[in-house]
């Protein structure tokens, strides 16, 4: 269960879907028992049937920036900029440096300039393992370059540029701190409404943050899974979060988790009690088959790519057979893919 070629499965490319549901919670969410494997089919709209008085469900309130920026050299060549760590950025007055991914026709060399329409422009300063270091200058911060100019970041499997209402869409309703790559894509299917209905029925709703990276969705490089190392991403746990989940624990009642970030940030914070403490910093979590959870007893998880380490997280937490067995129902059942595709429940 330490092989790559343990996560493989075979989806067929009309499957990943391209577009959101025309309705969030209309989305299908496929129901999968831990204890016996059993699978059902719903809609995610019929959620909080699944859902008990005292439970606390988590999610994780990150929001997108437009990280995607289009720029051109001073020969006029266009230069794509993708920001990878807009939170650990370097800001000072009317500039911003951070690392990025940097794509044009040739490689560009440290010194090289951007030219971003007219108030905004990007200096190359270092050139490391792939990625460049761009120190952005102009006129205000640069949050008003990436709201003006920036593209959704949309994964590469999404194979079309990105439209305006991609801005919304690709965009869960809660999000409210500023600083992913990628959206945490099981709460896309949360409505203002389901989430009001969620909580009329007794269950908490805590808000933590993990600011999606570009790492979380690297490929494994590894034959061996146990020797893939990931990327840090930063976290914050406010202490009435901590307190709900941890009194949720305490009572024993259930913690459901949602999407692969909330579980890994809760399980990075525990103890080996299971409670979880506050605070902030980097979790670099890497969740496979022989984990022992702590936090969760429960998650809301879309569907992943083969081989990736999301797929590896839910493996780990309900069993690499039954995991695979579920995501071939799922291609039977003619469920839409990754991204702004289907949701699991894993209870």
């Amino acid at each position: 269960m330490h092989s790559l070629s343990d996560y493989d499965y075979e989806l067929p490319a009309g499957l990943i879907a391209q577009s959101p549901a025309k309705r969030r919670d209309r989305s299908r969410l496929l129901r999968l028992e831990r204890r016996t494997g059993a699978l059902s089919h719903h809609r995610f709209e019929r959620l909080p049937e699944r859902l008990t008085a005292g439970d606390v469900l988590v999610v994780n309130d990150t929001a997108v920036i437009p990280a995607r920026l289009v720029g051109r050299k001073a020969t006029g060549g266009r230069v794509e900029v993708f920001i990878l760590d807009y939170t650990g950025g370097v800001r000072r007055e009317g500039t911003f440096a951070c690392d990025c991914l940097v794509k044009s026709s040739k490689p560009l060399r440290a010194g090289a300039c951007i030219q971003f329409g007219e108030e905004w422009s990007g200096r190359v300063t270092a050139i490391e393992g792939g990625f460049c270091r761009v120190e952005f200058s102009g006129a205000g911060d640069i949050d008003l370059l990436l709201d003006r100019q920036g593209h959704v970041p949309l994964p590469p499997y999404i194979r079309r540029l990105d439209r305006p209402e991609d801005r919304k869409a690709y965009q869960t309703v809660y999000a409210a701190v500023r600083g992913a790559v990628a959206a945490p894509t099981a709460g896309l299917h949360f409505t203002p409404e389901l989430l009001e209905e969620i909580r009329a029925k007794g269950v908490a709703v805590a808000c933590i943050t993990l600011h999606v990276g570009y790492g979380t969705f690297a490929p494994v490089r590894s034959a061996d899974i146990r020797t893939h190392r990931m990327h840090a991403e930063r976290y914050h746990i406010s202490a009435s979060a901590a307190e709900a989940v941890n009194a949720a624990r305490d009572a024993g009642r259930r913690v459901v988790a949602v999407g692969t970030t909330a579980v890994r940030t809760l399980e990075f914070a525990a103890g080996d009690d299971g409670r979880v403490r506050s605070g902030s910093g980097w979790c670099d979590l890497f969740i496979y088959p022989g984990y022992r959870f702590k936090a969760i007893d429960a998650m809301i998880t879309n569907f992943h790519l083969p081989k990736s380490t999301l797929l590896m997280l839910v493996a780990a937490f309900a069993g690499r057979e039954p995991i695979l067995d579920a995501y071939r129902a799922a291609v039977a059942e003619g469920y839409r893919f990754y991204s702004y595709g289907d949701a699991m429940l894993i209870e």
